[in-house]
């Protein structure tokens, strides 16, 4: 992709001209298709937990198709087309089974760094998407917190990195990085450049010389802006070959996180890194799970993402990540007549990563049967701040969760082996 081009002349420009353009084109870098984007938080050094990764399911994924309660036969009755067979499932137990189409995650899943926790949900649900979306970012239920969590998270280990000082715009709407802590958001490593930037257009440095005296308010965005682009600097400057003969998937989802395991290798200080994908709001059409069905094709690229971001880190990288999916909402239980599932509740969260206990399905389940569900939809036992902060006492080094997730006890599932100094 071209860097998008700015004004023909610097002369005249204004402050805020500038910068809105070193923020449009940050903007414009984080759409790499519908849905997605990359943000991305570095830290000073000081931190030594596992790289935190984010990968929002937008639109409301279907658990109950990506880790199908096979052992519950309510579970067939709600959804007599949809729902995954016994047959077809794998790595099942005889409760639960994976979709099919997550064949490429099974090694990970049999070799202990893949896990599921199942209904999973959040504090007074809703079925608006922009509500739940906003409500799952801030997760700070009952509170006036306007932050986003993972904003939350890096201020408590302090990352204030060159890459931390700015956060840009997204498809979606963005709260996970909202707030104080420096974030910048990028569509990919090589394209995140000043529009217009070249020998004779010195963007950056008209940046720096009209800010250079301006208020504190002001000038910090842009010094930060300034910051983040030269310490990308050199990566873009050096072409990227993945490991292990890896060839990420050509997809939106693959692109990102391959520029995410592109910043973990090159030792950048990546504290925390979130990751959308959209695409799962099935109301129609969600099919069957044989190949060249919606939900079967979603789940494969999703799938073929998250086995080459493994496969490109390696083990020795891959011990101090630990990535989570979160999405907004699930879906109701019983299909409906367009062979889809409309919104719900409770859902399925994937755990990955060398400190991961893998290879089982974690959480209580309530079951499906009429007087178990809330409103139609599978009951959530367990808060999603509760596992991820469970990780961030395990593997990121957390002590109290306040400051994250005011008022939320950890999990106990033993879901990650606490991380060894």
């Amino acid at each position: 992709m071209s860097t998008v081009c700015g004004c023909d002349e610097i002369k005249g420009m204004s402050r805020r001209g500038l910068l809105g353009r070193a923020v449009a084109v940050g903007a414009l870098a984080g759409l790499t298709g519908a849905g997605l984007s990359t943000r991305l938080a570095f830290a000073a050094g000081s931190y030594t937990g596992d790289t935190l990764v984010v990968l929002s399911l937008r639109g409301g994924f279907d658990g109950l198709s990506a880790v199908a309660p096979i052992g519950d036969p309510d579970y067939y009755r709600a959804r007599p087309t949809i729902a995954v067979p016994t047959a077809q499932v794998i790595a099942g137990d005889g409760t639960f089974g994976l979709h099919p189409a997550l064949a490429a995650l099974l090694p990970l899943w049999q070799g202990g760094q893949l896990a599921a926790v199942h209904a999973v949900g959040q504090p007074n649900p809703t079925r608006s998407h922009f509500a739940a979306m906003e409500e799952m970012e801030r997760a700070a239920a009952g509170t006036a917190l306007r932050s986003g969590w993972l904003d939350r998270m890096l201020g408590v280990t302090g990352a204030t990195g060159p890459l931390a000082g700015v956060s840009l715009g997204s498809a979606m709407p963005a709260r996970l990085l909202a707030g104080p802590a420096p974030a910048v958001s990028m569509r990919a490593v090589d394209d995140f450049t000043l529009a217009g930037e070249s020998a004779k257009r010195p963007m950056a440095a008209a940046l720096r010389a009209m800010y250079a005296d301006a208020p504190e308010q002001l000038a910090a965005p842009a010094r930060a802006a300034d910051a983040a682009l030269t310490a990308t600097g050199t990566l873009r400057a050096a072409a990227y070959t993945p490991a292990n003969g890896v060839t990420h998937p050509a997809t939106p989802l693959g692109a990102a996180l391959r520029d995410v395991a592109r910043l973990i290798k090159a030792k950048s200080g990546l504290v925390a890194a979130a990751v959308d994908s959209g695409d799962w709001d099935m109301h129609e059409g969600l099919g069957t799970a044989v190949k060249g069905q919606r939900m079967y094709d979603n789940l494969a690229d999703l799938a073929a993402a998250l086995a080459a971001f493994a496969a490109d880190l390696g083990a020795e990288h891959l011990a101090n990540v630990t990535l989570v999916t979160v999405s907004e909402f699930g879906r109701r239980v019983q299909e409906n007549a367009s062979r889809g599932a409309d919104h719900g509740h409770g859902n399925a969260m994937l755990l990955m990563g060398g400190g991961v206990r893998g290879g089982t399905v974690y959480g209580t389940w309530p079951g499906l049967s009429a007087d178990k569900l809330v409103a139609g939809d599978l009951a959530a036992t367990t808060d999603y701040r509760a596992v991820i902060g469970e990780i961030l006492q395990k593997r990121c080094g957390f002590g109290a969760l306040d400051d994250v997730f005011p008022s939320v006890t950890p999990s106990s599932f033993g879901v990650a082996t606490p991380r060894t100094p």
